[in-house]
């Protein structure tokens, strides 16, 4: 009878995984299970043959007339053999009733479960139960059996190479901000040297426009007490045009000035935007931040980007300045190039049928204060960064992208600008970053700042 209804039973088979490397976000249906379902009118010493057969079996999956009915261990399968007469009730006695004698509580998992997660919940276990395989559910609605081992050697595997990338992060960021110190040192450098020749110009324009006014004063009265001049003088002053130098003299050392006192905010602003952070924050005024990242990329404004500012009244904000100033240049290099790239689209379509609105970043600055989670604490008061400009927005699936990259436990390989500038801000500093985009109305990024 036994070999009749051995002849009824598949063998086991093992389903291959996935072929591509694991990571973080792997799921158990990307893993080698396996297949075993057996009807519960079989006996138990036909599936033991089976078992014999297949060392590396965890177990068999019961159905009743096809549908899932549970689940025994090879581990406990052969314990009734070594109980006293065990072996003659593995023969004599189906599988429901062995089933019944050896029910325990079993793990039962949808494929869609990630490999970490199943492993959290397989240590989760009593410690009698730790070594008894994973029932899997898979989407088809079929049931197959993992084995506990060989999900704690991928889940650890999977951890070795999470904490090997994290390593290497962390070098890398090492590494970078190590590059981007040196940089910010050298840049100084060289901002400083540069301010020494514009303050030898910007120190002498004054007296040299006055020397040269002085000089005019006295040719004035040359002319006017000596009317009649030598010859070679009148054709001296036609050579030179001295009518011409005359006029244009004063508005020519106006240029000079107009050209050293540029040069010399655009080099003081480069200073401040390479500061280097020291152990603690320092009060500083974030207008002049702002205006300084406005003056550093107003280059790629290039005439076609209107900036407005809604500047309120802000106390000093105690604040790490060089890092904020990063965060501020990732903002804004951001909606600029977002702008930009609309007007190009603007221009290569020749949309000449609607009116198109000149792009524009409106900056806002305010103090606010919320309402605190404590009923008995007092309200916090923030200091507001709002830059929101009037592009086409950002599409749901981009947004998505950028507010996963914010969170702290991100798995991506690549930190974006804005997802290094959220850290700065809410890790470093103890703020937030609010960021919105609405298609056809615009993007907006608020920064808070905690006022201390």
């Amino acid at each position: 009878m036994s070999e009749e209804f051995s002849c009824q039973i598949s063998p086991p088979f093992l389903s291959l995984g996935s072929d591509r490397d694991l990571d973080l976000d792997s799921t158990l249906q990307e893993l080698s299970m396996y297949n075993f379902p057996v009807e519960i009118n079989h006996t138990g010493m036909e599936v033991a043959n089976f078992l014999e057969k297949y060392p590396l079996l965890p177990g068999v999956i019961l159905v009743e007339q096809g549908r899932f009915f549970g689940m025994i261990s090879r581990r406990r399968l052969l314990e009734f053999l070594i109980r006293p007469y065990g072996q003659e009730l593995l023969v004599q006695q189906p599988l429901a009733v062995l089933y019944s004698y050896a029910r325990i509580p079993m793990l039962l998992l949808a494929d869609t479960t990630s490999i970490l997660t199943a492993m959290q919940l397989s240590l989760k276990r009593s410690p009698e139960l730790l070594a008894e395989p994973i029932v899997v559910q898979t989407e088809s609605g079929a049931y197959r059996l993992l084995d506990v081992q060989e999900l704690n050697i991928i889940s650890w595997q999977i951890r070795g190479i999470d904490n090997l990338v994290r390593y290497e992060r962390s070098q890398a960021q090492m590494i970078q901000n190590d590059k981007m110190a040196n940089l910010g040192r050298l840049v100084d450098g060289v901002a400083h040297e540069i301010l020494d020749p514009v303050g030898f110009i910007w120190g002498n324009i004054t007296y040299v426009s006055t020397y040269s006014q002085d000089l005019l004063k006295l040719i004035a009265a040359y002319d006017q007490e000596l009317p009649s001049v030598s010859q070679a003088i009148n054709l001296l002053k036609e050579d030179i045009e001295f009518d011409f130098l005359e006029q244009d003299l004063s508005r020519s050392l106006a240029s000079i000035r107009t050209g050293a006192e540029r040069l010399k905010k655009l080099v003081t602003s480069l200073q401040n935007f390479c500061h280097i952070d020291e152990l603690y924050p320092k009060p500083v005024d974030l207008h002049a931040s702002i205006d300084t990242i406005i003056l550093l990329i107003n280059s790629r404004l290039q005439g076609e980007i209107e900036i407005v500012k809604y500047y309120g009244q802000l106390p000093p904000v105690y604040c790490f300045i060089g890092q904020l100033n990063q965060v501020l240049m990732n903002i804004f290099s951001e909606v600029v190039d977002i702008l930009l790239n609309e007007a190009v689209r603007q221009q290569l379509h020749l949309e000449e049928t609607k009116a198109v609105q000149k792009p524009r970043i409106e900056i806002t600055t305010k103090v606010i204060s919320q309402e605190a989670s404590n009923p008995n604490a007092p309200d916090s008061r923030w200091v507001l960064i709002r830059i929101a400009d009037n592009g086409p927005g950002i599409s749901q699936e981009l947004q998505q992208q950028i507010i996963e990259s914010f969170s702290l436990e991100t798995k991506n390989s690549k930190n974006t600008s804005l997802a290094v500038s959220y850290r700065i801000i809410t890790v470093r500093h103890g703020g937030k970053l609010n960021f919105n985009s609405q298609i056809g109305i615009g993007t907006k990024f608020e920064i808070l700042l905690p006022l201390l």
